[in-house]
């Protein structure tokens, strides 16, 4: 059973943009580039003004221009639904790209809202294409990091589909603190960027079974809530949840 740590976890908007955890590190300093191509790289990367919460990055059925890291914060992706009901489909946290699915058809088909205060990079892709063509094996690794968080989205639905409500937000807590502890901060300790109403939108839930879960899996003890502060205090728990469908819930007596 993980302890949580007594000190005051950080939240996502104090956190310091550091290129070893971003997930462009692979391509503000690629392997085998001098520091002449790297300067390059860098002239054409534009550190956008700050978004407040509820601002948007982009609207869906916009024209595609950039790609987008975020260095600090966290954003959310949304789509509207046959019923005309937001959607959400991805929560980013810092170091994650976003704005990759609209590479094909060059307008996005979701929008992208700040969940609280977030510092973005943008990167031009028409620029980021020509530097591409002079660089030699940047466009190699530009596609391997895309193909690699599309990837990671994809594999995330995946995990979500068929699944229990319980096994849900199980899963969805493990994800989160897995992407917490790649960037330095407590796996089993975080702050939620997102409401518990884009929590239960994204795994399609009502929200009263959100907020039932929640204490349901408190009262097993296997996390401890208080605001948007959670604590995963028993993963070895949570991951025999996800891993057996038929998992029930422990009760206390």
């Amino acid at each position: 059973m993980a302890e949580a740590s007594s000190s005051q976890p950080p939240r996502l908007r104090d956190i310091k943009a550091v290129c070893k955890t971003c997930s462009l590190n692979e391509l503000c300093l690629p392997v085998g580039l001098d520091q002449e191509d790297i300067e390059a790289l860098d002239r054409i990367v534009q550190r956008r003004r700050p978004l407040e919460r509820g601002d948007s990055l982009y609207q869906a059925g916009t024209t595609f221009g950039a790609v987008y890291a975020v260095r600090t914060g966290a954003l959310k992706s949304t789509i509207l639904a046959e019923d005309g009901e937001e959607q959400v489909t991805a929560f980013h946290l810092p170091g994650e790209m976003l704005g990759l699915d609209a590479i094909s058809f060059r307008t996005h088909p979701s929008t992208a809202l700040a969940l609280e205060t977030s510092s973005i990079c943008e990167i031009p892709f028409e620029e980021l294409e020509h530097l591409a063509e002079q660089v030699p094996g940047l466009h190699r690794q530009l596609l391997r990091i895309m193909s690699k968080e599309i990837f990671l989205e994809q594999e995330m639905l995946q995990a979500l589909a068929r699944r229990t409500a319980e096994q849900r937000l199980a899963i969805l807590l493990l994800s989160l603190g897995d992407r917490f502890g790649r960037r330095g901060l407590s796996p089993t300790r975080f702050l939620l960027p997102m409401s518990r109403q884009d929590l239960s939108n994204y795994l399609g839930l009502a929200p009263e079974t959100m907020s039932r879960l929640f204490k349901r899996f408190q009262e097993s003890k296997w996390i401890t809530v208080s605001n948007r502060e959670v604590s995963l205090c028993d993963v070895d728990a949570l991951k025999a949840l996800t891993n057996n469908r038929e998992a029930p819930l422990k009760r206390d007596g």
